[in-house]
């Protein structure tokens, strides 16, 4: 009777060369996907230009008391506005409890005269009027938004109106009294 021999390519575990060859394989094919995939998911970062704007600087020097300016960020607009002891205490004088978005003022600034927010009408989109002193700032004297009649206070919080939220403040800090760096 013959005895059966072990395969000389099996090695003490039993591995064998074509466990190797199959292991090498898919290593390489995995190498192969890498490289062929880096390229898709690169393009999902966001382009130079774009991480240009994330953050921008404004100077607040020129801004009189009661003027507003509107600036650029990540392609929104940005209000920044110099408020008056009376805008400041009408924003402060009102009883949280009643907003549709329930915010207090001094969670909405970092500094009292100065709001800083994005100017985007938080129902559809539009852009609220009232950065000129020519323009109709609503009932609460901030903003209006005449495409649906969104009415947002001194500190942008809405009070009348379809639109269901504040709005948004973006990310800023003072680098000094007079520069304000947003993003």
């Amino acid at each position: 009777m013959a005895s059966k021999a072990s395969t000389p390519s099996a090695g003490p575990q039993g591995e064998t060369r074509r466990d190797f060859l199959q292991l090498t394989a898919a290593a390489f094919g995995a190498v192969g996907v890498g490289v062929v995939a880096w390229p898709f998911v690169d393009s999902l970062n966001p382009a130079k230009d774009t991480l240009a704007m994330a953050s921008t600087e404004v100077d607040l020097s020129p801004i009189q008391e009661g003027q507003s300016i509107t600036v650029m960020w990540r392609g929104k607009p940005v209000f920044i506005r110099h408020r008056t002891a009376e805008e400041i205490k009408a924003a402060e004088d009102v009883n949280v409890a009643e907003l549709r978005d329930k915010q207090a003022d001094s969670a909405r600034v970092q500094k009292a005269q100065w709001l800083v927010t994005v100017g985007i009408c938080t129902h559809l989109g539009c852009v609220p009027v009232g950065q000129k002193p020519t323009e109709a700032r609503g009932d609460y004297n901030g903003w209006f938004c005449p495409c649906h009649g969104s009415h947002y206070d001194t500190s942008g919080r809405i009070r009348k109106g379809p639109a269901p939220k504040n709005l948004a403040i973006p990310p800023y800090e003072f680098v000094s009294d007079t520069l304000v760096k947003i993003g």
